[in-house]
């Protein structure tokens, strides 16, 4: 499975930025996809997993509020639309493809080069 992200970019605080990832490749019959950041000096962090055979969605807490991920399963394509963007949320974000365990937490094993967003 290959990732490629794109849309980040620079913004002001308050903006928003909608995120895609395309995704190509052969995908399991279950499969889960996430979007994660990194923002210089800090660990990587999850901000939130769909898995494309129920449409379930789950999110990190710095996420609820203001992200949202969603797919186009036809076109194979990953979306983050993210608002009212802080500068706190400047980072380089990543997505990533993997199947789910029996606790239904996501294995992932594939990840994208990442995107930059930067917030001022």
């Amino acid at each position: 499975v290959q990732l490629v992200e794109s849309g980040g970019d620079s913004v002001q605080a308050g903006g928003s930025l909608n995120l895609t990832c395309v995704a190509s490749g052969r995908t399991p019959k279950r499969y889960c996809l996430g979007w994660f950041r990194q923002a210089p000096g800090k660990e990587r962090e999850g901000l939130a997993t769909i898995y494309p055979v129920d449409g379930s969605t789950r999110y990190a807490d710095s996420a609820k509020s203001r992200f949202t991920i969603s797919q186009d399963s036809a076109k194979n394509i990953l979306y983050l639309q993210m608002d009212n963007l802080k500068p706190e949320d400047t980072a380089m974000y990543y997505c990533a493809a993997g199947v789910p365990n029996q606790g239904g937490s996501c294995l992932y094993g594939y990840w994208g080069q990442g995107t930059q967003v930067t917030v001022s």
